[in-house]
């Protein structure tokens, strides 16, 4: 999403939102982030005057009404804020305002006047651009006068703006409302709400702005991370078919395999899944492909969601492919988890990170069947639709191993279904007893843009390795045109 608005714009300092947001927060207005507690609100508004700091070099002041400065400088710290460093530098001020509301007793006419002389006063002393108040709750805790509490709300919200700096307030959401007052976000150019929700005991962090004004901006929820870089949010929705392929074409990892297809291999930045029971080589084939990738001197990454590292370097040892040495040198790295850790959106969000973080040339997910325990193939579709459009842009060699069930058909899945249609080459993997005697095979069902062996072709594994049936070579007879 591109910035359609003349309304002045500053960044979020909230990785993926500037793209949400049509361009980042509007200058010099005031800004409602929502939510439940534990949602990351605070979070939220530290990371906007960090960043603002660090990358746009405008000074920030941070108002709290419950937690001290020592509490959010050690709250933070571990996500690489260093609050106490950037107020010796005089780009930070952090002005703590308890309010115990044990201690308030309405008595008369109450405003906040006194709250505006200590705000301006810590603006200008640093030159402040960008102010945040955390929370708004407790800043009216105790009053009982709803008509004069909503008339303060108006003026310290008018009072920011004509201040023309650029604050974010963070609120509890209410019952009904977005806010606990109600008011909040009427008064607000833009609100955005955060959610914490656990559904079927996964836990998924969701954003979604819920009015901008004066300029377009993405209207559906989109799920943000925290971690230990604090928090990053991934545009989802907001991908498009503008990429372009190349006709370069590279290894599948294994001679043999690469004899197959008439241009000896895959089209790069394409996409490749291969499907099989139990037992066909689904992983091996995956390891000759990162190994392949390696020896290019192209980083690759592989998301496992079956085995330990440990797990899958012994066992790609057992056939002759010895993955340590990339490991060591930082050319591979492996990630491995449980589906189950995450929700679906969250797995991409990971994905996105890594790629940013490692900038792989190759990445490997093994297998994407296992994602159905954390979703329906409709959504795991979904999320892979998206995934493969962000490698695709990205110019990034896929490959996608997938479990299919026993049925003796390479359709019958629908995780398979699913993603059969948007792989460029789908290789089917079958593992069969013949007489006794297992016999493994494979078949490409397709290879877009490339004429391919167009037979099974028979397959042994051995400490060797994959060797193909001597039979297997090109003729005009078995070569079939990729679609």
């Amino acid at each position: 999403m591109h910035q359609t608005s003349s309304i002045p714009k500053v960044s979020t300092g909230i990785d993926g939102l500037d793209e949400v947001t049509g361009g980042g927060f509007p200058k010099g207005r005031p800004i409602l982030i929502c939510g439940s507690a534990g949602c990351g609100k605070t979070l939220f508004g530290i990371q906007f005057l960090v960043k603002g700091i660090l990358e746009n070099d405008e000074p920030g002041v941070f108002v709290s009404f419950e937690e001290s400065a020592a509490d959010l400088t050690n709250n933070v710290a571990s996500l690489g804020f260093d609050l106490d460093r950037l107020i010796a530098e005089e780009k930070l001020r952090i002005d703590h305002i308890p309010i115990e509301r044990s201690e308030i007793e309405e008595t008369g006419e109450y405003d906040l006047e006194g709250l505006f002389i200590r705000l301006n006063y810590a603006i200008d002393a640093i030159g402040a651009k960008r102010v945040v108040l955390d929370t708004l709750e407790s800043l009216f805790a105790g009053m009982q006068n709803e008509g004069l509490l909503r008339a303060e709300i108006r003026r310290l919200f008018r009072w920011l703006k004509e201040k023309g700096v650029t604050a974010v307030i963070t609120g509890e959401r209410g019952d009904k409302t977005l806010t606990r007052q109600g008011l909040e976000e009427y008064v607000s150019d833009c609100v955005i709400l955060l959610d914490f929700r656990v559904v079927d005991q996964i836990a998924t962090r969701r954003l979604r702005i819920v009015k901008y004004r004066g300029s377009t901006h993405g209207t559906n929820e989109y799920p943000f991370l925290i971690d230990e870089h604090g928090i990053s949010v991934i545009p989802i929705t907001s991908l498009k078919l503008d990429y372009k392929s190349p006709s370069e074409v590279i290894s599948t990892g294994l001679p043999p395999l690469d004899a197959l297809f008439k241009k000896g291999g895959y089209y790069e930045g394409g996409s490749t899944l291969i499907t099989g029971t139990a037992g066909t080589a689904k992983t091996i084939l995956a390891g000759y492909f990162a190994l392949g990738s390696c020896l290019r001197n192209e980083p690759v990454l592989l998301f496992s969601f079956e085995e330990a590292p440990d797990q899958t370097i012994r066992n790609m040892l057992t056939i002759g492919i010895d993955l340590r040495p990339y490991i060591e040198s930082k050319l591979l790295l492996i990630h491995a988890s449980r589906p189950t850790l995450h929700g679906l959106e969250m797995h991409l969000l990971v994905v996105n990170k890594l790629l940013t973080e490692f900038r792989p040339r190759a990445v490997i997910v093994d297998p994407i069947s296992s994602l159905v325990s954390v979703g329906s193939p409709l959504e795991v579709k979904a999320m892979l639709v998206r995934l493969i459009d962000t490698l695709k842009i990205h110019k990034i060699n896929a490959l996608f191993t997938c479990l299919m069930s026993r049925t003796g058909s390479a359709t019958d899945d629908g995780t398979i279904e699913a993603v059969s249609s948007l792989a460029d080459n789908w290789l089917y993997l079958q593992n069969e007893l013949i007489d006794g005697k297992r016999k493994r095979s494979l078949l490409i069902v397709k290879s877009r843009g490339m004429e391919h062996y167009n037979d099974s072709v028979s397959f042994t594994i051995s400490p060797a390795g994959i060797s193909f049936a001597a039979s297997s070579t090109l003729t005009s007879s078995n070569t079939a045109n990729g679609r």
